[in-house]
């Protein structure tokens, strides 16, 4: 056997210099291990001290990011101590291998240990490119994460089916073969991680969510920006510092908003309605018409506005000429005009978003008169500070053209109800 050759050769060499012994006994055994526990020594050495930290230098200058992921999981340390170890497991059983009993045992620790390494340097390479790929932005369009985890999870079982076979000295096929016996209660215990997995795949392949995408899902109670997205849960970061962990699946079988659309797009959606006091809707006359060119941005529409309306009443026969049957510029339809016009000049209004000023379905509470845009800052709090500044405005200016919002009776107003004249 090629053991057998290596400890005559090693005996005839130690026979050179001296050492007399038979090739099989303790004393070659002894000097033999010594030497391959050097051999293994003098490689450790030569690889962590030398290889090691020249490629550690080498991608320092060149590559940064790819240094300091290497640098935080220690790979290249791990590797390191992975090629010590594979010398002594090829040449420590040759040392003992006489002692058939020991060099069964120490084959066997020795392969473990190795297999061991081998998987730890996997799960370190897999972490290493999970850093990599989020220094890139390649997890915002794609869950690295989950993936990573799954490519753990399949190592991991594959390691410790020849782990158990290594020890037991088998075939890893006979253990494999009896994992199809044990599907169902694996399909039972890890039901949450497969049904996470195959949620990642769609949740990927449809694009319906990112890293840093704001989502809303009022079912778990989470409104905030997504800060992982791993095998089984995804991490949400709430607006007030709370921290949702949702169930991957959940957000395939659950409706969620997605804000990251409006985010993207540049604007985020104004509407709201301002209630009118229908009592106080009338038409206006030509001395408030002309007192109303006054404000700049209504020149227009009032001059429009006017060479219809006197078109369509020059046109009606004299005994026609009721006020029921002329046209008349409304006070509710100036400011209606108005505020179109002052969104169009506001350069907080996003103006290639759709601008617009209706009316709604009246109610018991007045006409709502519904403001519709897009600011052009997505920032929450700047977002609230333009709609804010827009409707103080609005309930401002009302006055001038005649109309009231409406309020309903306060507790003040029914106690000051006698003193009102």
């Amino acid at each position: 056997m090629l053991e057998h050759h290596i400890r005559d050769y090693i005996a005839t060499k130690l026979a050179n210099v001296g050492i007399n012994s038979d090739p099989y006994g303790v004393e070659l055994t002894t000097a033999f291990a010594l030497v391959v526990l050097a051999v293994a020594g003098v490689s450790y050495l030569i690889t962590h001290h030398l290889i090691v930290r020249s490629v550690k230098n080498v991608l320092q200058k060149t590559n940064k990011p790819l240094a300091e992921s290497l640098a935080k999981y220690d790979l290249l340390g791990k590797i390191s101590l992975l090629i010590p170890l594979l010398v002594l497991d090829v040449l420590l059983p040759i040392a003992v291998g006489h002692y058939t009993i020991l060099s069964g045992i120490i084959d066997r620790l020795l392969g473990a240990l190795v297999l061991f390494m081998i998987v730890w340097i996997i799960f370190a390479i897999l972490d290493a490119l999970n850093d990599i790929a989020t220094f890139k932005g390649i997890t915002r369009k794609m869950p690295i994460k989950s993936f990573v985890q799954l490519i753990k999870l399949f190592t991991f079982f594959i390691g410790l089916v020849v782990f158990v076979s290594i020890l037991a000295n088998e075939s890893p096929i006979i253990f494999l073969s009896g994992l199809g016996v044990a599907t169902g209660f694996v399909m039972l215990v890890f039901k949450d991680t497969i049904l996470g997995f195959v949620a990642g795949i769609q949740l990927s392949a449809n694009r319906m969510i990112s890293l840093n995408d704001w989502i809303q899902m009022n079912a778990y109670g989470a409104n905030g920006t997504v800060e992982e997205i791993s095998l089984t849960t995804v991490k949400v970061r709430n607006f007030d510092n709370t921290v949702s962990m949702l169930p991957a699946y959940a957000l395939v079988q659950n409706a969620f908003i997605n804000w990251q659309g409006m985010s993207d797009s540049g604007g985020r959606r104004i509407e709201r309605s301002v209630n009118i006091d229908v009592t106080s809707i009338r038409f206006m006359s030509a001395d408030e018409v002309e007192d109303m060119k006054k404000i700049r941005i209504l020149r227009q529409y009032i001059y429009e506005k006017l060479r219809d309306i006197n078109e369509f009443n020059d046109d009606l026969d004299e005994e026609d000429q009721d006020v029921a049957n002329q046209r008349h510029i409304t006070n509710l339809g100036m400011f209606r005009a108005y505020l179109t016009a002052y969104l169009r000049a506001n350069k907080d209004i996003h103006q290639y978003m759709l601008i617009m000023v209706r009316q709604l379905q009246p109610t018991s509470e007045g006409i709502p008169l519904q403001v519709y845009a897009f600011s052009n800052n997505v920032d929450w709090a700047v977002y609230e500070g333009v709609q804010a500044d827009l409707f103080d405005h609005i309930y401002s200016i009302m006055p001038m053209f005649g109309l009231r919002p409406y309020q309903a009776l306060g507790s003040n107003d029914a106690l000051n109800i006698g003193t009102l004249k």
